[in-house]
């Protein structure tokens, strides 16, 4: 067993250790460029999980690496007590790249901290206690994230949660219609379900959450964590139905794949709290000039290189690929779905889809299950993949379903 391998086990989390080692991937990664990882014997992986849709720009993108650098020549932590420029600059971007009136951004360094801001500006501006979350959202595993997270494996263990929490279906704007009440502060909802399995609403979903949202009077909170800047082929995934909501979560993909970073951001009258209370909700590290360089940089290379329109063209390239697979091999797939390079391939069995990651591993292509959905296995390229490169992870495909048939023959 390689030493780093052991000390993962012994000191951080031997139940992943195992994990990683039933599906063949107990490797010590070393270096990574671009779409590709190597690991310390020297094998190179096509990433096509793209750090749950964190690598948009891939491993390593030079624009921004080179922001950092030069940010980390000047200065690479806030003093707090004085304005960060990169902080300041990075907010006004994206104000002007949200929605309508989204104008003002508290920052942190995860999308579980952006979920937690928008959670208590929710609170504080309505002065009411009630969240409406959804069966398969994932929004965070801290607390306050995590109640709006309805997985028993990850709640019950720490309960109790933050009370106040309803979960209705998602995809039914006539649940939340009827789970909203008179303490009802929120509605929090991804465009895409992404841990429960790439699922995506009927049309029209988002704009019926929002007008009835707007006429009980309870505010709108979008969680763009894993489809913004790009993702699902449009900057901001509620811009398939051009959407305002009144507070939009983003992390991920907002530090380029280089720097943590999240953001909450709404409308200027959620955020009156900081005028009578400047320090009401903080983060140490949250916006760092660092990361804010990071995510300026990031920012400017998706839309330079208008990757949500790359991301739009090969997905439904790889989409294509992923049904003629499904249509060969029907007791594997029960279905393939996805948006952009947002896309999940569900099998019968969550059993099959491991031995699915198990073999593309063994092939050199990293994927990975839905937290929230084991039978859903995620591709989410980063968004700067080439033709060529979907085309030699569709025949890795092939070639893994071909041994997962064998391997399983004489129990399908």
């Amino acid at each position: 067993m390689d030493e780093v391998f052991s000390l993962f086990e012994r000191h951080v989390n031997p139940g992943l250790a195992g994990l990683l080692r039933f599906t063949g991937l107990d490797r010590v990664e070393d270096r990574a460029e671009g779409v590709y990882v190597w690991d310390r014997e020297g094998k190179r992986y096509l990433d096509f999980l793209g750090l749950y849709g964190t690598l948009n720009l891939g491993h390593r993108h030079p624009r921004v690496v080179e922001a950092v650098k030069r940010q980390l020549d000047r200065m690479p932590m806030s003093v707090r007590v004085l304005v960060p420029e990169p902080t300041a600059r990075l907010a006004a971007r994206l104000a002007e790249l949200t929605p309508g009136e989204l104008s003002m951004v508290f920052f942190g360094n995860s999308g579980a901290e952006a979920v937690e801001a928008a959670f208590k500006l929710a609170r504080i501006h309505t002065g009411k206690p009630g969240i409406i979350t959804t069966a398969g959202g994932f929004h965070g595993k801290t607390m306050g994230a995590l109640s709006l997270t309805p997985k028993p494996e990850y709640q019950k263990p720490v309960e109790p949660l933050v009370p106040g929490v309803k979960v209705v279906p998602f995809g039914d704007a006539e649940a939340v219609a009827k789970a909203i009440d008179d303490e009802t502060a929120a509605v929090i909802v991804e465009p895409i379900q992404g841990e429960g399995g790439i699922r995506i609403p009927p049309e029209g979903y988002l704009k019926e959450l929002r007008r009835i949202t707007a006429e009980r009077g309870v505010l709108l909170i979008v969680d763009e964590v894993q489809t913004g800047l790009g993702r699902t082929g449009r900057f901001w995934g509620l811009d398939w139905e051009e959407v305002e909501p009144d507070l939009l979560t983003s992390a991920k993909a907002l530090g380029g794949g280089v720097m943590p970073i999240g953001a909450a951001i709404g409308r200027p009258e959620l955020f009156e709290a900081f005028r009578e209370n400047p320090l009401i909700h903080s983060s140490t590290f949250g916006g760092n000039p660092l990361a804010a360089a990071a995510a300026l940089a990031a920012i400017e290379v998706t839309l330079e290189e208008d990757l949500p329109a790359r991301a739009l063209a090969l997905g439904e390239k790889l989409l294509e690929g992923l049904r003629k697979l499904a249509a060969e091999w029907p007791l594997l797939i029960e279905e393939v779905r996805g948006r952009g390079l947002m896309i999940g391939v569900e099998f019968t069995d969550a059993d099959i889809g491991a031995l699915l990651i198990s073999e593309l591993a063994s092939r050199g292509v990293l994927t990975a299950f839905g937290l929230n959905n084991p039978k859903v296995v995620r591709l989410e390229p980063p968004l700067i993949v080439t033709e060529a490169q979907i085309e030699e992870a569709l025949a890795k495909f092939a070639d893994a379903l071909a041994a997962t048939a064998k391997a399983l023959e004489g129990i399908l």
